[in-house]
C-alpha cells in the first residue's frame, strides 16, 4: 500500500513519528517519508538517526496553525499521518486559547490543505480524553475527531477518505505515569504516589499505535474511528510491577483525571462494530451506509461500553514486569 507512495506526518518528531518511520522503513519501499513538526532541534536528532535514508526523508519546519505551510508540504502526498497537538492536560487548561489554535484550528488547516492537495487518506491520531471530556485538552480532541469524520462529506465519493484512530496514553510515553514513576525509582525512594487507589488504564505500546495507524490507512472508507482491543492494568499493580513491595501513598485525583480510560461508550455502541483485533465505530451521516461496514464485524450490544475498568482483558503484576522489558525496556 505504501510502496512508492509518499506519506506526511505532522508532530512526526515525536516518539510516535520514530517508531512509524521505523515501521514503514520495515515493511514497505515509499517514495518520501516528510516529516513536519515546529522543533528544529529534534528534526535535526531524527535526521541524524536515519542519516542512511537521507533519499527518502524530508524535514518540513511548519506548524499546524500555519494552513499555507502545510499546502505547501502536501503537494504531490498521497497519505496523511496527524500527530501534532498539544497534549499535556495542565498546559492546556493553563493555555486554552493556545491548545485550540493548534488541536482545533490546526485540524481545520490539516483537512483544508489535505483537500487541495488531494491526498488520498487522512489519519488522525485521538485519545481516549476525547470521549466524554471533562478537560479543555479533550474537548479540543473531541472537536478535532469531529471535523475529521465531518470532512469525508466535503471530499465527495472518489476524494479523500479521513479516519480517526483511538487510544489512550501510550506506555512509557513522555508525560505518562511510567517514566513518572521511574524518576522516583532512580531518586532511590521507595515510594510510588497513587493519585486513587481505584484507577485504572489501558495498556498500548508504540508498535500496537502503529500497527493500528496502518491498519486505517489500509482499511478506512471515510469517517471511522479506529480502536484496538487491549489489556487493562490497575495503576497500584504498575506500581508493584516497578518497584516490589513499594509504598503507595493516596494523594488524591488531579484535576482533569479520570478513574477509567474510556474508548467507546453507551451512546456510540449504536454504531460501533466489533472485529477479531479493534472495534470500529462508524460515522452515523446520511453520506454513509451499512454498506461501507467493513466485512468481519459484529454489532456490539447496545449497552456496550469499552472501558479500562470493565474490560475483559487484565494484566498482572507478572504480566506488567515483562511488558516493561519488551516494550519499553524501564524495569531494572
Amino acid at each position: 500500500m505504501l510502496n512508492n507512495k509518499t506519506i506526511l506526518v505532522t508532530g512526526g518528531t515525536g516518539s510516535f513519528g520514530h517508531h512509524f518511520v521505523d515501521y514503514v522503513l520495515e515493511h514497505y519501499k515509499p517514495k518520501k517519508i516528510i516529516i513536519y513538526s515546529r522543533d528544529e532541534y529534534k528534526q535535526f536528532m531524527m535526521d541524524n538517526d536515519y542519516k542512511n535514508y537521507r533519499d527518502i526523508l524530508r524535514f518540513f519546519i511548519g506548524d499546524v496553525r500555519d494552513e499555507k505551510r502545510l499546502k505547501m508540504a502536501m503537494s504531490r502526498v498521497d497519505y496523511v499521518i496527524h500527530a501534532a497537538a498539544l497534549k499535556q492536560v495542565p498546559a492546556c487548561e493553563y493555555n486554552p486559547n493556545e491548545a485550540i489554535k493548534t488541536n482545533v484550528n490546526g485540524a481545520m488547516n490539516v483537512i483544508n490543505a489535505a483537500l487541495e492537495a488531494n491526498v488520498k487518506k487522512v489519519v488522525a491520531l485521538s485519545t481516549d480524553k476525547a470521549v466524554n471530556p471533562i478537560n479543555l485538552y479533550g474537548g479540543t480532541k473531541l472537536v478535532s475527531d469531529k471535523l475529521f469524520t465531518a470532512a469525508n462529506a466535503y471530499s465527495g465519493q472518489s476524494g479523500t477518505k479521513f479516519a480517526v484512530v483511538r487510544y489512550g496514553n501510550v506506555a512509557g510515553s513522555r508525560g505518562s505515569v511510567i517514566p513518572f514513576f521511574q524518576s522516583i525509582i532512580d531518586r532511590g525512594e521507595n515510594k510510588l504516589p497513587i493519585t486513587d487507589y481505584r484507577m485504572t488504564r489501558f495498556w498500548i505500546s508504540l508498535e500496537e499505535g502503529v500497527e493500528l495507524v496502518i491498519h486505517a490507512l489500509e482499511k478506512a472508507r471515510g469517517g471511522e474511528t479506529f480502536i484496538s482491543k487491549i489489556p487493562s492494568f490497575k495503576i497500584t499493580d504498575l506500581a508493584q510491577a516497578m518497584l516490589p513491595g513499594c509504598e503507595m501513598p493516596e494523594v488524591g485525583i488531579r484535576e482533569g483525571e479520570k478513574l477509567h480510560e474510556i474508548m467507546v461508550t453507551r451512546e456510540d455502541s449504536l454504531h460501533t462494530y466489533e472485529y477479531d483485533k479493534h472495534y470500529i465505530v462508524y460515522p452515523h451521516y446520511n453520506w454513509w451506509g451499512v454498506k461501507d461496514v467493513l466485512p468481519g464485524g459484529k454489532i456490539v450490544n447496545p449497552e456496550f461500553e469499552y472501558s479500562s475498568g470493565t474490560n475483559m482483558v487484565w494484566l498482572s503484576v507478572e504480566d506488567i514486569q515483562r511488558l516493561l522489558k519488551t516494550d519499553i525496556d524501564v524495569c531494572h
